[in-house]
């Protein structure tokens, strides 16, 4: 399958190294050019592009930029896309230690909501509270006891199946988490964020969220 990845940093860089050592072509863009991305391409195989032509031809592209980025994104950088096209948001909002203050989050609007508006495009939320060293170590094939589990939101089902089905070939189980607007339940400061538990704990954590965002996690 071809994928686009657009950010190499922790999340982005691993997901590059997992997805073509699983055979997919992908081709991988950061902010500062195709020629800093030299030594991740040769270790990889993946192309090193520019964040205008990540998404060319992909059926899944990968957002895993800081949010406050989000905005600078290349205006139609998704034009090129393979039609039905799934786009992974793992985005998270960091106000106090990155991102500063985005009003409309700040009023309720889930984060993934936001990414979505920016770019003009319907998103599926993963890898967002996923440590990315887990991504590399922690996956296990299918049927594996207690292997781990990582909610995914969206409101695109055929984008969903997409995007679980690409997680289990990493190694991990997924919970549908509901559609976007049920997406703060996996934002930074819910049970679930950085959990890495199975489908039962993983289920439970999504039920135990708070609306209420954590003061950490405030402007």
């Amino acid at each position: 399958m071809k994928i686009g990845i657009i950010g190499a940093g922790n999340i982005g860089g691993n997901l590059t190294r997992r997805l073509t050592a699983l055979g997919h072509e992908v081709s991988v863009a950061n902010s500062r050019g195709p020629q800093t991305l030299t030594a991740l391409a040769e270790e990889t195989g993946a192309t090193p592009v520019t964040a205008a032509e990540a998404a060319d031809g992909a059926r899944v592209v990968v957002v895993t930029v800081p949010l406050k980025a989000v905005p600078d994104l290349p205006a139609g950088f998704l034009d090129g896309a393979a039609e039905g096209v799934a786009v992974i948001d793992t985005g998270n909002y960091y106000p106090q230690q990155r991102d500063g203050r985005i009003a409309a989050i700040e009023d309720g609007l889930p984060e993934s909501r936001w990414t979505e508006q920016q770019i003009g495009h319907p998103v599926v939320k993963a890898f967002n509270g996923t440590y990315a060293q887990d991504i590399l170590d922690r996956g296990r094939p299918q049927g594996t006891p207690d292997r781990q589990a990582l909610p995914v939101a969206g409101d695109d089902p055929e984008a969903k199946r997409t995007v679980r089905d690409l997680i289990d070939e990493l190694g991990f189980d997924t919970v549908d988490s509901g559609g976007l607007d049920e997406s703060w339940r996996q934002q930074p400061g819910t049970p679930v964020y950085g959990n890495r538990g199975d489908v039962d704990a993983i289920v439970k954590a999504l039920s135990e969220a708070s609306p209420e965002r954590p003061a950490e996690f405030r402007a």
